[in-house]
């Protein structure tokens, strides 16, 4: 699908994999809202790249916060493309070193956060995408979803985040299967060990014992080779119910 002169809409676009996902859309001609509850940093990228980028700030739980930045999306052209980008999780065992369960209520949050979250930017933005003039290939829109290897083989102390990362990867071939009447497609991404902002704070050590499990390219991933990917999604249109891996064929050890 040719964004160019096309709408766009990416969850969690202030920073990170997001902001990566927002400036290569805008790259492509395409209309780009960033929504992000990190209102000075969203607000700061959509000055810096221009008239056609618009921060809505809002909470993905939201079903009104949702439809505000569909609606203004809608409002720039077509929303073709969505790229569903937010997430976080927290660590903590079943049962923890000190014999205490989990917390409950993180376990809850990081579902909610992650699964329900991104379900209801998707059933929202679906139904704006379904009104869409179809393209060559029958195309009305796309959605890229953002889970984890962790959703494929979590570690010791990722059973609210791997279980959160499962769920969007679970969801992807029956969401695929229940629009691709309307022609719209949806793919998921599972990066491994991404190099963002937050994953650079992280103590030089402990990046390096993180680096030295990573097959090849022995470093982290590059904000931009995660965008490269959602273009590519976009692009292919026979990329559909798909999960792909981003890692440097990284597999995750127990711990």
């Amino acid at each position: 699908m040719n964004l160019n002169g096309r709408s766009t809409l990416v969850t969690g676009g202030a920073g990170g994999l997001g902001e990566a996902v927002v400036r290569l859309f805008a790259a492509a001609g395409a209309s780009v809202v960033i929504f992000d509850a990190a209102a000075d940093r969203a607000r700061e990228l959509a000055d810096e790249l221009g008239d056609s980028v618009l921060a809505v700030v809002g909470d993905v739980l939201s079903e009104t916060s949702v439809g505000e930045a569909v609606e203004v999306a809608t409002g720039l052209g077509e929303l073709s493309a969505v790229a569903i980008v937010h997430g976080a999780g927290v660590a903590g065992r079943t049962v923890n070193r000190d014999g205490t369960p989990h917390d409950l209520d993180l376990f809850q949050s990081t579902i909610n956060l992650n699964i329900v979250g991104t379900f209801n930017v998707v059933r929202l933005a679906a139904v704006a995408m379904a009104g869409n003039e179809p393209d060559e290939h029958g195309q009305r829109g796309v959605f890229i979803n953002t889970a984890s290897i962790a959703g494929l083989e979590g570690q010791t102390g990722q059973v609210a985040y791997g279980s959160a990362k499962a769920g969007i990867i679970g969801m992807t071939l029956p969401v695929a299967r229940d629009l691709s009447p309307l022609g719209i497609r949806i793919n998921t991404i599972a990066p491994g060990t991404m190099g963002t902002p937050l994953m650079r704070s992280m103590p030089e050590e402990m990046q390096e014992k993180l680096v030295s499990t990573i097959p090849f390219p022995k470093r982290m991933g590059e904000p931009d080779e995660f965008a490269a990917l959602v273009g590519h999604i976009v692009e292919n249109p026979y990329l559909n119910g798909e999960v792909i891996r981003l890692d440097g064929a990284l597999r995750f050890p127990p711990k």
